[in-house]
């Protein structure tokens, strides 16, 4: 399990912040971290805050100890590194009884200090960015959420797409569906933004391999604006896919054959294929070496 609960000798009447400093070693960014999201107890099992005096002879903190299933950084630079994530793995985990995500081999290879800089979806394969440490992570988030960055996408999609296209449809959760997760198109939603360029067409499965390039950052944005225009990425287990079936691949019920039948693929066929940016003066350049095939 990725969260370990570590158990610590504590200085009854002591300042929780002190001990934590001097005493455990952590650094002012982790303790506020573990304090802010409750992941330090006394004895009794009690979350202690900033300003708290410990009144017990133990505390415990929740801690994130990452584990490897031998996946490796594509790249790694001082400030940064790159993984190139296949599909069916979480970017982070989405509770503390979550067995394995990325974030597992982020702190594996880097440490208390690396994190990831965005996300993709679990089923999307491809190039996540990561900071090894919390200067570097801030400074790629903001070039992120500033887009200055380029990122392009491959995807398999149903049917011929012979020629390049903008698909701009507001993007809004789909509050009318049984699924939480899943997000439409329509009015009242949030500008999106996405480029769509045919690179080959197979005559014999009817599905066109094209680069997708997000021009804004929306939920499922190049999944549902495909899917919009009739043209839904082989693999999707949402769109496209009657809801009580989606429901139940969400909740891990469907059988995979049925899931390859309903939704022609083994696997969500998206990647994130190439990311651009500049770093310190510097323009980096980078291409998964996956390949987007059916596996």
């Amino acid at each position: 399990m990725p969260f370990i609960l570590k158990k610590y000798e504590a200085d009854i009447g002591e300042k929780i912040y002190t001990f934590l400093s001097h005493k455990v070693g952590l650094k002012v960014a982790h303790i506020q971290k573990y304090l802010d999201k409750g992941r330090v107890f006394d004895s009794n099992g009690n979350a202690l805050k900033k300003g708290d005096i410990i009144s017990t002879p133990t505390i415990s903190i929740a801690q994130f100890e990452g584990i490897t299933k031998g996946l490796k950084p594509l790249i790694t630079m001082p400030k940064f590194a790159l993984f190139d994530k296949p599909s069916g793995i979480m970017v982070h985990p989405i509770s503390r009884r979550t067995p394995y995500s990325l974030l597992d081999e982020v702190k594996y290879h880097f440490g208390e200090g690396g994190n990831i800089v965005h996300r993709i979806d679990a089923e999307t394969s491809g190039l996540v960015l990561i900071g090894r440490d919390k200067q570097s992570e801030v400074e790629l988030k903001n070039k992120f959420e500033k887009k200055e960055y380029h990122k392009s996408y491959l995807a398999v999609v149903r049917g011929k797409i012979d020629k390049k296209m903008e698909i701009d449809s507001p993007i809004k959760r789909d509050t009318e569906s049984l699924i939480r997760v899943k997000m439409t198109t329509g009015e009242g939603g949030k500008e999106s933004f996405t480029e769509i360029r045919p690179i080959k067409y197979d005559v014999i499965s009817n599905t066109t391999l094209v680069e997708a390039i997000p021009l804004t950052g929306r939920q499922h944005q190049i999944r549902i604006h495909l899917h919009s225009i009739g043209h839904t990425i082989l693999g999707d287990p949402i769109y496209g896919m009657d809801e009580k079936k989606a429901d139940m691949y969400l909740d891990k019920l469907l059988p995979h054959d049925e899931r390859v039948e309903l939704s022609g693929a083994n696997r969500l066929m998206l990647q994130a294929n190439y990311l651009e940016f500049e770093y310190d003066g510097v323009v980096y350049k980078f291409t998964s070496k996956q390949e987007l095939k059916d596996i």
